[in-house]
């Protein structure tokens, strides 16, 4: 799951993103206006972390642009400004949740993970597709009732992969959300056939009822069989 965190104070945007990254999230950050403003003009997210009083711009700017662009990423608004307007304006704009702070990091991993549940699988505790049982929060695999057993980014692929079952998901796509915003620095696609080629086989070697097709040129898709 890809989280962007929008902070401008150094500490708590770091608390944050250890927290975070220790959950196995893949974690992008932006510490003012413009470079929150870019990124998410540019990438999708599962959840955008936005903090309101920013350097050269307010969050609340962000969040009208996140709806006016049309994108379905969760927003939870972490703020010291605990006003009952602010909460009210932020919720009235489409907005999630909103954490005050100080809080507990436990807090917000549970909120985060919350979030991404409800808006990605109705939810559903645990994902279930063909033979396939998932459980996000030990990220743990099983096909018909036996664990497969996942790198980090084998399983950030099945995820994916399962959250846009109904969709073509391209190459650029798939490697933006497992990887990050890095992915600007390479020229080459290998690693993610890399990945691919051995979670089919895993797939495959534990009898799973579903697989990632290739299609050509473009990227994959996920078949139930």
């Amino acid at each position: 799951m890809k989280i962007l965190i929008i902070e401008d104070e150094p500490q708590m945007l770091q608390n944050m993103r250890q927290t975070l990254e220790r959950e196995q999230y893949t974690v992008e950050t932006a510490s003012d206006y413009e470079t929150a403003k870019s990124k998410i003009g540019i990438y999708d997210y599962d959840c955008i972390l936005l903090d309101i009083t920013l350097p050269n711009g307010n969050g609340l700017e962000l969040l009208k642009l996140v709806k006016q662009l049309g994108k379905d990423d969760g927003v939870i608004i972490v703020s010291a400004k605990d006003s009952l307007d602010d909460r009210i304006k932020g919720l009235n704009l489409g907005a999630d949740d909103y954490l005050p702070k100080p809080f507990h990091m436990a807090e917000l991993h549970a909120r985060v993970n919350a979030i991404v549940r409800r808006r990605t699988f109705d939810g559903n505790k645990f994902i279930e597709i063909g033979n396939v049982n998932i459980d996000p929060d030990s990220r743990s695999v099983h096909i018909n009732e036996n664990e497969v057993v996942l790198n980090r980014k084998e399983y950030d692929v099945l995820w994916y992969m399962v959250a846009n079952k109904t969709r073509l998901v391209t190459k650029t796509a798939l490697a933006e959300h497992v990887w990050g915003d890095h992915i600007d620095q390479t020229d080459s696609f290998d690693f993610i056939y890399s990945q691919i080629k051995n979670l089919r086989k895993k797939l495959s070697d534990a009898a799973a009822t579903i697989e990632i097709e290739a299609v050509y040129g473009v990227g994959y898709k996920l078949q139930v069989l």
